[in-house]
């Protein structure tokens, strides 16, 4: 079974993609940046903001799909400054108790600017 995920409490796709996709109780979603899906735009802030509305897209496509924090078991994190490791951990951590698996990088350059960007898979 493969089912397109999409909430309207996550920004829309801002490329050919979608939010997320659920395959046999496993649910891969799209890189997630700091948009707020009421206007569009980048949130205002830095690195704890942006990491903050990260989570909240993340955590509404979750949702939507019937899955919690709890089922995810990998994610990639990618940081426009890795000097922003720390603080984005102190965010990160209190949303991923269960300590999923996770690459974090430094990217030479986000999509529209974002300091971060998260993809997750999750499995029930």
């Amino acid at each position: 079974m493969k089912k397109v995920i999409y909430t309207k409490n996550a920004p829309d796709a801002i490329g050919p993609y979608s939010q997320a996709y659920l395959c046999d109780n496993t649910l891969y979603t799209s890189g997630q940046i700091a948009i707020n899906p009421e206007n569009g735009e980048l949130v205002a802030g830095g690195i704890k903001e942006q990491t903050a509305r990260v989570i909240e897209n993340i955590a509404s496509i979750l949702r939507e799909a019937g899955f919690g924090f709890e089922h995810v078991i990998k994610t990639t994190c990618f940081l426009a400054n890795m000097d922003d490791f720390a603080t984005f951990n102190e965010v990160y951590g209190q949303h991923f108790i269960s300590k999923p698996a996770r690459s974090c990088v430094q990217a030479a350059k986000l999509p529209k600017g974002a300091l971060v960007e998260v993809e997750v898979i999750a499995k029930k």
